[in-house]
């Protein structure tokens, strides 16, 4: 069984293909032949060495994807072998075959393919949190998201639509602005520089936006700041890019409040994880949320999917087919 791992923490060179034997099948594990995995920030972050550091080397990487049920464990019976799955958190899911526990998989319907799965589980989930459960977005909220373009940004801006708010995206190049256009945001700012606040203040008739989801690293974080209007939320996540350092609370300006979602907990139960999963096929099927899977792998080009997403080029969701 093929499986890309790291051999230690560094670049795109230290990702290897090696073929490993699988381990025994634990009670309430299920074997599930990899369609497709999604490619993450998250995978690069454990590749670098910010994450997963207690793992032993060679450590597998990807931890989302879909595919098909081959075996079952004992003690399960919510599946059945040869049912279609999808998945959200599976470490070591860049390969051929995974096992897996019974409770963090996702029955898929019909109507969703394994490639649409594999790229909706984690930008999906994580959106639905961000403007659902973290800050949960009202008709005439004005939202501003960063990376509006990538895989996230993407399905954020359309979430956001469908709860009747209003987006202003900020990307990094001309070439992305129709994409985000595409996805539904009002406004495209185009920055790579972190000088984008002065624009998202003037499109807002000087009050600010209601909330910023920011992933973009310390570059963006002061325009951020100053792009909220009084009360306004930061939800601050993807940690690949680093932190903004230690912050004075007592120097928060305008009273705004200032967090870190995490898309574990929108999803902290299985019954949970199977319900949002669940909405998030429904609004595909009915045509109100759009994947768009921005570029196709096999798994032994995964060291490319890599660099490609590192350079910030890519647009939408990037996939590894076995």
């Amino acid at each position: 069984m093929k499986a890309i791992v790291m051999t230690g923490p560094g670049g795109t060179n230290v990702m290897q293909s090696i073929d490993r034997p699988l381990p025994t099948m634990s009670a309430g594990q299920v074997l599930v032949k990899v369609a497709a995995a999604g490619v993450n920030f998250m995978d690069i972050g454990v590749r670098q060495g910010n994450f997963w550091s207690e793992m032993p080397l060679p450590r597998a990487l990807g931890v989302e994807g879909a595919g098909r049920v081959l075996a079952i464990g004992e003690g399960v019976d919510s599946l059945r072998i040869g049912q279609r799955v999808a998945w959200v958190y599976a470490p070591g899911s860049y390969a051929e075959e995974l096992l897996i526990p019974a409770t963090s998989l996702v029955p898929l319907p019909d109507e969703i393919d394994d490639r649409t799965a594999a790229a909706v589980m984690m930008q999906g989930l994580t959106a639905s949190h961000f403007a659902t459960d973290f800050y949960p977005v009202q008709p005439g909220d004005v939202a501003l998201v960063h990376a509006a373009a990538g895989g996230l940004g993407l399905l954020l801006t359309q979430i956001i639509k469908l709860r009747g708010g209003k987006v202003i995206g900020r990307v990094s190049s001309p070439d992305k602005v129709a994409v985000a256009k595409e996805a539904g945001a009002d406004h495209v700012i185009v920055d790579s520089q972190g000088r984008f606040a002065e624009e998202t203040i003037r499109l807002t008739g000087g009050q600010g936006v209601h909330v910023v989801y920011d992933g973009s690293g310390p570059m963006t974080f002061r325009g951020s700041l100053n792009s909220l209007r009084s009360s306004g939320t930061f939800a601050w996540y993807g940690p690949v890019l680093g932190g903004p350092g230690p912050i004075d609370i007592m120097s928060l300006p305008k009273s705004i409040k200032l967090g870190y979602p995490s898309f574990m907990h929108h999803i902290p139960t299985p019954e949970l994880l199977r319900a949002r999963s669940a909405r998030l096929f429904d609004w595909i099927v009915s045509g109100r949320l759009r994947i768009r899977i921005g570029g196709e792998y096999p798994l032994l080009d995964a060291a490319k999917a890599h660099a490609d997403m590192e350079s910030r080029a890519t647009t939408g969701k990037l996939l590894l087919i076995p």
